[in-house]
C-alpha cells in the first residue's frame, strides 16, 4: 500500500488501474470544492498518464450525478443530463462529467484500454460514521436515538445498491470486453422517506423524523436503467435493499458499541 496525493504524478509498475479517488459524499466534497475538482481532473489525467505510459487498463468510477436533476426516468447511459455547471454539486457532478471526458479522448488519441462505469448510491458495512449519506446518516441517528434527519419532504427518490453488489459490476467491467460507460446499481427505487421509516423500523420504531430544508440542487429523482449491465456483463443486483440494511446495521452497531466500551 502506498499513500499518495493523486493530484500528483506518481511512477509505477501496473496492470490495471481502478481509479476511485474522489470523496463521494456532498458534506465531505463541498468542504473543499477545489480539491475535490483538483482530484477528479488532474487525479484523472495522472492515472490516465500512468496507464498509457505502463499500458494498463483504466478504470473510471464515474457517477449518476452526471445525469444531474434528471429530466428523464430511469437514466439510461445516453442522457446526457442536466447538470447546473456552477452550483454548489458541480465540483463532484462536472468533475466526473471532465473525468470521463479524459478517459475516452485517452483512448481516442492514445489507443488507452479504458473503462468507465456510472455508480449509483453505494452503501454497506464499514462506512464512516461521518460519512455525510442519507444511510449512514439514519442508521447513526436511529441508533444514538436522535431524530432522522430527512430534507425537503422525503420525496425524493434515490437507488441503493449494496457495495457487494457493486464490487462484483465494477471488476466484471475492468475484466470484460465493454469500455461503457455501463451504469451500476440497483434499480429498486425508494423515496428517502421509505428509507428512513425501513431503518426507523429496523433500529427503533420511536425515533421521531425531522424535516430541513432541500439542499441546492439536490436531484429529485434517481433510478439506474441497467439493461447493459445485464446483457454486456450479465450482471444484476442480488441483494435486495432490506438484506443490505440489515449487515450495514449491524456492522455500525458493533462499532458504535466498541467504541462506548
Amino acid at each position: 500500500m502506498i499513500r499518495h496525493d493523486i493530484t500528483e504524478p506518481i511512477r509505477l509498475e501496473v496492470d490495471q488501474i481502478y481509479h476511485l479517488a474522489c470523496p463521494a459524499s456532498p458534506v465531505h466534497y463541498q468542504y473543499n470544492p477545489v480539491k475535490t475538482i483538483k482530484t477528479n481532473v488532474m487525479g484523472t489525467l495522472n492515472m490516465l498518464g500512468l496507464a498509457k505510459r505502463v499500458n494498463a487498463r483504466f478504470l473510471l468510477a464515474s457517477t449518476s450525478e452526471v445525469y444531474g436533476d434528471p429530466d428523464v426516468h430511469p437514466q439510461p447511459e445516453e442522457y446526457r443530463g442536466n447538470v447546473n455547471c456552477i452550483g454548489i454539486r458541480s465540483c463532484y457532478d462536472e468533475g466526473k462529467r471532465v473525468a470521463e471526458t479524459l478517459a475516452f479522448d485517452y483512448h481516442r488519441q492514445n489507443n488507452v484500454d479504458i473503462r468507465v462505469m456510472r455508480i449509483f448510491n453505494t452503501y454497506g458495512p464499514r462506512m464512516f460514521e461521518n460519512d455525510g449519506r442519507v444511510v449512514s446518516n439514519f442508521i447513526v441517528q436511529a441508533l444514538q436515538g436522535t431524530p432522522l434527519t430527512v430534507y425537503g419532504d422525503g420525496s425524493q427518490t434515490r437507488s441503493f445498491c449494496y457495495v457487494a453488489d457493486l464490487v462484483e459490476g465494477m471488476m466484471r467491467l475492468m475484466n470484460g470486453e465493454h469500455m461503457g460507460p455501463i451504469n451500476i446499481g440497483n434499480p429498486g427505487e425508494y423515496t428517502i422517506l421509505q428509507l428512513a421509516e425501513t431503518i426507523q423500523k429496523m433500529i427503533n420504531p420511536d425515533a421521531q423524523l425531522t424535516y430541513k430544508p432541500l439542499p441546492q440542487d439536490d436531484p429529485k429523482q434517481r433510478q439506474p436503467d441497467i439493461t447493459k449491465a445485464k446483457n454486456l456483463l450479465g450482471w444484476q443486483p442480488t441483494i435486495n435493499l432490506e438484506e443490505g440494511l440489515k449487515m450495514t446495521i449491524e456492522d455500525f452497531r458493533s462499532r458504535m458499541e466498541a467504541e462506548e466500551s
